[in-house]
């Protein structure tokens, strides 16, 4: 088997250990005093500013920005880092979001998210079916992220085997600040320019904004994987006396953007930069327009209010495959209400909140013959046209409505008490209008309904530090694409593929020790039943179908410690590391007469460790973070790994220097993948042709700039 050494996460802490004592004597005496680390407040467990120490399961908020600065922003895993059980696949593919899995759901997803919940300000990102395209999501614009390590259903529904909510960054307190960004490295380019501003007084109401536009442009890491992308993002927000309101709209546009595929561990080993020479040749690329609306309001308080959203989504994609030209046209609309009220119970003070999500999302979905390097045929009979004759028009509708209600209690002896309950429909209709005397009227429907309990309690064992432990279960159906996509090439729906169904069991200690150190560790252990399971349809390049597991389990231990850095009267930087260990397993899985009872569930490293140190002089920082993680099971059988990997980064720069009165500028240097690792950063789980694995990039040295008002 193969093993790899986790050796190199030492060598953050050893720099820090080696330089904190000599830099604290040259510390900058101008720089305020060292503050302590205070326990963490979220907002993501549908309550507003919840400590994390009266909360009943695992949950992680961090601010990228302030733990490791100047991030590039290349990718979601750059905000990402360093969340136990949270793991990011990269898969370097202008054409495919990034895999997100959280204690292991998530990992099958082919293209988008699968299996996790996404939010973006509280509002859903992911649609009711729990799939969740992630290419139009700003990534300069997030603040902070905040992350539910673990099944949530009782909160949040169908598919939230996590749940993440990327939180946009705060506007600026004076009436108008501005910000310039740019980077360049690793053939890819980035030009960002953000404006914000805020406004007090007794004549207006409180109110801020904030804008901004970022356009990349990249040649790809790999052969065949360029791309050219804008994106948008604006906010504003306005307090009226105890109301609140919060208006969102993004916008996206990639014109161009190349499939270099995946490649098998041959072609890995050789060049990274190769890609799957058929994906060229039948011009696989992706084409996405997408836009949405969104408004929160708010009244009251968090322990007695009340609060809705509503949004509305539009997304044109044209996505050529190897196998067909994917056409969609989606539109998309949701709204959620929430109240809270506090209550006296015998003297114990309690909270319930009770809420109510609805979803609904419509799919015109065209599926063509791919017609590019084929001959004149029947099904090719337009020369030179890309595009042939029509195989698949349908329309695809998933609505969702969920309610639940929540009970909190605060009992004597700092013991937090919480039970939920929750209900979920999940409706899914398909109108074939694609039938012909030969094709059949595929239409169909299907409903998909759960009932989801929570119980769990958090004891403060000292003021700043709790455990807890927590029961509950969660389910997940198939998302439309999964239900639709038959190994067959029939349209309609797989009738046989059913939800999958979690129960878990979790327990946990964290909190602040000293004044300067936080710890988070946590252990569970989920069962579910008829897993999710992807596999490539044989003779059918890039066609992906979906079957059902009997039963697997899912046990983990995840770890994380902060601590700051310097002299008791100032802050020299922080240090952190992660872990993640965990058993993935088939319990009782069979496809045909093979059994696969007892092999690893395939797609993500049983270990996985994170590690980073930021050192600070003045306004000048270096970071220095490094992540390795074991070999991963590609296939069901077993049979095929990913060798395991480790890589290390290293970024310099400020935070900000004066130019002239109320104008900074921030330059940066870095290099990814150091020591210019080869590894496949992602796999693609059961494919064919041996193609399991998506390579990292080579080692890439970037620079850039930031320019500001403040």
């Amino acid at each position: 088997m193969t093993r790899v050494s986790f050796a190199p996460l030492l060598l953050p802490l050893l720099v820090a250990l080696v330089a904190a004592r000599p830099l604290a004597a040259q510390a900058d005496t101008a720089r305020p005093p060292a503050p302590t680390i205070e326990a963490v407040r979220v907002e993501i467990a549908r309550d507003a500013q919840r400590s994390v120490l009266t909360l009943p399961f695992a949950i992680s908020r961090i601010t990228p920005d302030s733990l490791r600065p100047q991030l590039r922003r290349a990718g979601v895993a750059d905000l990402l880092f360093g969340i136990p059980g949270v793991q990011v696949q990269s898969r370097n593919n202008p054409t495919q979001d990034a895999r997100i899995a959280v204690r292991g759901f998530g990992a099958r997803a082919a293209f988008g998210v699968r299996g996790v919940k996404v939010l973006r300000d509280g509002i859903p990102i992911s649609l009711p079916d729990g799939q969740t395209p992630m290419d139009w999501l700003d990534l300069e614009t997030v603040g902070s992220v905040e992350a539910i390590r673990g099944t949530a259903a009782a909160l949040y529904g169908n598919a939230a085997g996590g749940v993440l909510d990327f939180r946009s960054r705060e506007a600026s307190p004076e009436p108008l600040a501005t910000q310039a960004r740019f980077w360049d490295g690793g053939s890819a380019r980035r030009a960002q320019l953000m404006a914000s501003g805020s406004r007090q007084g007794d004549a207006v109401a409180p109110a801020s904004w904030l804008a901004s536009v970022t356009h990349t442009r990249t040649d790809g890491p790999r052969t065949y994987a360029a791309q050219e992308a804008t994106s948008a993002f604006a906010r504003a927000d306005a307090t009226i006396g105890r109301n609140r309101l919060r208006l969102f709209a993004s916008a996206f546009d990639m014109p161009r953007a190349e499939n270099p595929g995946a490649l098998t561990l041959a072609e890995l080993d050789r060049d990274v930069r190769l890609p799957d020479s058929l994906n060229i040749t039948r011009g696989a690329n992706k084409v996405v327009r997408h836009a949405q609306l969104g408004l929160v309001a708010e009244q009251g308080t968090s322990d007695d209010g009340v609060a809705g959203a509503v949004w509305l989504g539009a997304r044109d994609l044209d996505n050529p495959l190897p196998f067909a030209v994917v056409t969609v046209d989606r539109r998309n609309m949701g709204l959620w209400v929430r109240g809270t009220s506090s209550y006296q119970f015998r003297g114990l003070t309690g909270r319930m909140s009770a809420g109510l999500d609805v979803q609904s999302v419509r799919d015109e979905r065209r599926n063509l013959a791919n017609c590019v390097g084929q001959p004149t045929t029947a099904t090719c009979p337009v020369a030179g046209s890309d595009r042939g004759a029509l195989r698949l028009d349908q329309r695809e509708v998933v609505q969702s409505e969920g309610a639940f209600v929540r009970y909190e209690l605060a009992v004597p002896r700092r013991l937090d008490v919480s039970v939920a309950l929750r209900w979920d429909q999940v409706r899914f209709r398909v109108t074939d209008r694609f039938t012909t005397a030969t094709d059949r009227d595929d239409s169909g429907e299907e409903g998909q309904t759960a009932l989801n309990p929570m119980f769990g309690i958090a004891w403060r064992v000292r003021p700043s530090i709790s455990v807890y432990a927590t029961a509950n279960t969660a389910f997940e159906t198939p998302t439309v694409t999964e239900l639709t996509t038959q190994a067959d090439g029939s349209a309609g729906l797989n009738g046989a593929l059913a939800p999958q169904r979690t129960r878990t069991l979790e327990t946990g200690v964290r909190g602040v020790v000293g004044t300067r150190t936080w710890i988070d560790v946590a252990v569970f252990d989920a069962r579910s039943t008829d897993e999710l399971v992807p596999f490539d349809v044989p003779g059918a390049p890039g066609r992906r179908a979906f079957r059902n597991a009997g039963r697997t389990s899912r046990r983990g231990l995840e770890a994380t410690a902060r601590t700051l850095l310097g002299r008791a009267d100032a802050v020299l930087g922080d240090v952190g590391v992660s872990w993640t260990a965990s058993r993935f397993r088939f319990v009782d899985y069979q496809v045909g007469a093979v059994s696969f009872d007892g092999n690893v569930v395939p797609g993500s490293p049983s270990q996985q460790a994170q590690a980073w140190i930021t050192l600070r002089r003045s306004h000048w920082f270096t970071t220095l973070d490094a992540t390795a993680a074991s070999s991963v099971v590609v296939n069901d059988a077993g049979t095929e790994r990913a060798p395991g990997w480790h890589a290390i980064n290293v970024r310099l720069g400020s935070e900000g220097v004066r130019l002239r009165s109320g104008w900074y500028a921030a330059p940066m240097i870095g290099v990814e993948n150091l020591f210019d690792a080869r590894y496949a950063s992602a796999v693609l789980v059961n494919a064919t042709r041996g193609r399991f694995y998506e390579p990292a990039p080579p080692r890439t040295i970037f620079a850039g700039i930031r320019f500001e008002t403040r």
